[in-house]
């Protein structure tokens, strides 16, 4: 594993704890292949931004660290019901497709819903 350059910020680390099924369900992202998390924040990402995520699962008591990476931004003033935040895209490793699973087990038929969401 290479090091990043001096000049490269380090990634942030956000603490994401989701603690019911219908805010997972609203928080998810299952167009990425991958699978990824809507994480709402004020803070100010740009596109390839390196994410540090500890997630957090409803009924869950386990930690998820995901190495992500935003894949899309809603900024401050986007059009109602749009919260401000980042899509973030789970790397492609085992870890992460272990997670995805995960969501899409606690998610269960809920995928299927028409229901809107915090994503795309």
């Amino acid at each position: 594993m290479s090091t990043p350059p001096a000049n490269q910020a380090r990634p942030s680390v956000i603490q994401l704890a989701i603690k019911e099924k219908a805010a997972l369900y609203a928080a998810y992202i299952p167009l990425f292949a991958e699978g990824g998390i809507f994480i709402p924040t004020t803070r100010e990402y740009q596109l390839g931004n390196d994410i540090y995520v500890l997630l957090s699962l409803p009924d869950d008591p386990q930690r998820y660290p995901v190495a992500g990476r935003v894949a899309w931004v809603t900024p401050a003033k986007a059009s109602a019901p749009r919260t401000q935040g980042v899509g973030i895209q789970f790397p492609k490793d085992e870890k992460s497709l272990l997670l995805k699973h995960k969501i899409e087990e606690i998610l269960g038929t809920h995928l299927a819903s028409e229901r809107p969401t915090q994503t795309i």
